[in-house]
């Protein structure tokens, strides 16, 4: 039997990353329990805002890394929430549009605030804020490298 206090530093890393996104996820609920959606659904109003109003469901799953399917089922229930409207034009192949509704809209701006988010990040400098943003981006890219997937990030 393999004695478990060995030494795996990139197991140990890994727990290390859960942790912190388990942490980070969990104060980015509560603070967002207040404005009634969670932090996918918001997460999806920041792609859209971010790329602008009519988008398609797959450009959001890029952002999002996730599963296309994935992300259709999170659109069709904030859609029944009043947070997003589909919208496919007449006499058009293109799939629907994603379109932030007026409550949507307030939603992402009251979620805008990420004051969880801020505090955590506080204890980094600028140097180290920018470091660790290069060292995770390494790592997500070498990650999507392994799942040999054509899940490719639109941001650097």
């Amino acid at each position: 039997m393999k004695n478990h206090s060995s030494s795996d530093k990139d197991y140990e890393l890994w727990v290390l990353f859960n942790q912190v996104r388990d942490v980070l996820f969990k104060a980015r609920q509560k603070e967002l329990r207040l404005h009634g959606i969670t932090s996918t659904q918001a997460e999806v109003l920041f792609v859209i805002q971010t790329i602008g109003n009519k988008v398609a469901a797959t450009e959001i799953s890029r952002w999002l890394l996730r599963e296309h399917h994935s992300v259709s089922t999170l659109l069709g229930r904030m859609e029944k929430e009043g947070l997003i409207s589909k919208t496919k034009g007449l006499h058009t192949k293109r799939p629907p549009r994603v379109v932030l509704t007026e409550k949507g809209r307030q939603a992402y701006y009251q979620s805008a605030e990420r004051a969880s988010l801020h505090k955590a990040m506080a204890v980094l400098s600028e140097e180290e804020h920018q470091r660790l943003s290069s060292l995770l981006r390494q790592v997500r890219d070498e990650g999507l490298k392994e799942l040999v997937t054509d899940m490719t990030p639109p941001f650097p």
